[in-house]
């Protein structure tokens, strides 16, 4: 019985895996097929990847998501870790609440996030292009962050702390000289996964998106109504590869030494 219960948990892994990831690799797959509306394979190709190449208009839509993206990463990282290290560090009223309505946002709908913050722009006469993307690309991001880099100080020992301010060290001093460099793994993994929330954003971004700048997640939503072509494959595929690297980078420097 021992024998067969690792055959079987491999056996439950590896099926749950398969489904996850094989329509990964037929989109990657068909992104090589020589045929514009066929799921039918007829041959292999680097056309649709030439294609690619050449389109200029969903390169200025990478380029608007990339700056966007860094620019809603970096304000995430510096509100949301500052907010960690708040909540860490001080004991206030209603900081159990505070902590309570972090997790509230990250189970948040898209759909109700997104509705409520373009009534929120209306409100407050924002117009709907890069600024207010980059308010809502931050809004969703800061929840992250601050899980993130909770769950890294947390792990840190308080007498470290205890110990630079018997010494004579000032908070700035702390923050900067002590409590910094020992959180910049989990600073750059917020980072790095808020940066991929924000270029790959479609729901609450369709909501809170002006006519004069357009996104690549949204350029790809409009062209999937015109039929899944090769290049829409060889563009997810990029995607894919790219979100895969970061991943791969946030949990490298996420791991304990």
């Amino acid at each position: 019985m021992s024998m067969k219960l690792p055959i079987i948990s491999g056996f439950y892994l590896s099926s749950i895996y398969l489904f996850f990831y094989i329509p990964i690799i037929v989109l990657i797959a068909y992104s090589f097929n020589n045929a514009q509306y066929s799921l039918l394979w007829h041959g292999f190709s680097l056309h649709w990847y030439q294609e690619l190449l050449g389109d200029t208009d969903l390169w200025m839509a990478a380029l608007h998501s990339l700056i966007l993206g860094v620019f809603a990463a970096t304000a995430a990282v510096f509100i949301g870790g500052l907010a960690a290290i708040n909540l860490y560090r001080y004991y206030f009223l209603g900081r159990k609440f505070l902590a309570g309505l972090i997790f509230i946002l990250i189970l948040s709908p898209d759909i109700v996030m997104g509705i409520s913050l373009l009534i929120l722009f209306n409100f407050i006469k924002i117009k709907l292009g890069f600024w207010s993307l980059l308010l809502a690309h931050i809004t969703f991001c800061i929840p992250f962050v601050v899980v993130t880099v909770y769950s890294r100080i947390i792990s840190l020992d308080e007498n470290i702390f205890e110990a630079a301010k018997d010494l004579g060290a000032t908070d700035f001093t702390v923050l900067s000289k002590i409590i910094l460099p020992l959180l910049w793994p989990a600073l750059v993994a917020g980072w790095l996964l808020s940066f991929t929330l924000s270029i790959d954003d479609v729901l609450i971004s369709y909501f809170v998106a002006g006519p004069d700048f357009q996104i690549l997640p949204l350029a790809i939503y409009s062209m999937v109504h015109l039929g899944i072509t090769p290049e829409i494959n060889a563009l997810c595929s990029v995607l894919f590869i790219l979100t895969l690297i970061l991943v791969v980078i946030s949990q490298f420097l996420l791991r304990k030494k």
